[in-house]
């Protein structure tokens, strides 16, 4: 074997063994452990998580960690604690815990600002109406969360309102090109005409005032499907015997019986 043939060799065994290094590693981020302090914070403030059997919650702490090591979540003016991550790699894990292979190619960093800014991504003066973004444009690739809004969507535990959960279900929503309430990647083809059909019926039911859907939801398709996605995993029971027919459809978008 001539030198050429030995360097082509080594080059193919040193790619081979690269290779195999690199889908070690990302299964072993995929499959580590969270650390004890982010379980415990997660079994006092994620409900969802707590209604999950032992098999489920083990999955779903292997997620948050797979998630946690693949997003940066940085503050901004504001300190990220340990319960700020746990409760974003939750959010970004309850919608889709559903699909075991899903990930967020469209969201590179999670930016936590203290309080509400406004759609300049200002936090001073006193019109600073959003909790919460998904940015377009230079900003794509980029959600923002404040981080009171964040913590009171966990801390409270009878109201339907999730602004983290919320602009994660927008990110779902977007992962088709339209942020249009349809999620195509979700949503079987045979269920996207009920769906509509089940959007406007309730849209025009909160306009009418005769629905207890946040009234943010009447906005547009997509908000709606935000809003009552925040409903549905916040008080799934509460759901499901006020709007049944609701509840089913998003438990087939999402897939909701125990993966």
């Amino acid at each position: 074997m001539n030198n050429l043939a030995l360097f082509f060799l080594f080059a193919a065994i040193l790619l081979l063994l690269l290779f195999l290094f690199s889908r070690k590693n990302k299964k072993d981020k995929l499959f580590a452990d969270l650390p004890d302090a982010y379980l415990r914070l997660l079994k006092e403030n994620v409900a969802y998580y707590n209604r999950l059997s032992e098999p489920a919650r083990i999955r779903f702490e292997q997620r948050v960690q797979h998630f946690l090591s693949s997003v940066r979540i940085t503050g901004v003016n504001t300190t990220v604690e340990d319960l700020d991550r746990v409760l974003i790699g939750a959010s970004a894990i309850i919608p889709i815990f559903g699909f075991p292979d899903w990930e967020y190619i469209n969201l590179h960093e999670v930016l936590l600002y203290p309080e509400t800014f406004n759609e300049a991504f200002e936090q001073t003066g006193n019109q600073r109406p959003v909790m919460g973004m998904v940015g377009s444009g230079p900003m794509n690739h980029i959600m923002i969360l404040s981080k009171h809004a964040l913590r009171d969507g966990f801390e409270n535990k009878t109201d339907k309102n999730n602004t983290a959960i919320h602009e994660f279900v927008h990110l779902i929503d977007k992962t088709d090109g339209d942020t249009d309430g349809i999620p195509e990647v979700l949503l079987q083809h045979r269920y996207v005409l009920p769906w509509v059909n089940m959007i406007h019926k309730n849209i025009q039911d909160i306009l009418k005032n005769e629905s207890d859907i946040d009234p943010y939801g009447a906005s547009s398709q997509a908000e709606f499907f935000a809003v009552v996605s925040e409903y549905f995993f916040e008080r799934p029971d509460l759901l499901q015997r006020k709007h049944p027919e609701l509840y089913e459809m998003l438990e087939q978008i999402f897939r909701q019986g125990e993966p």
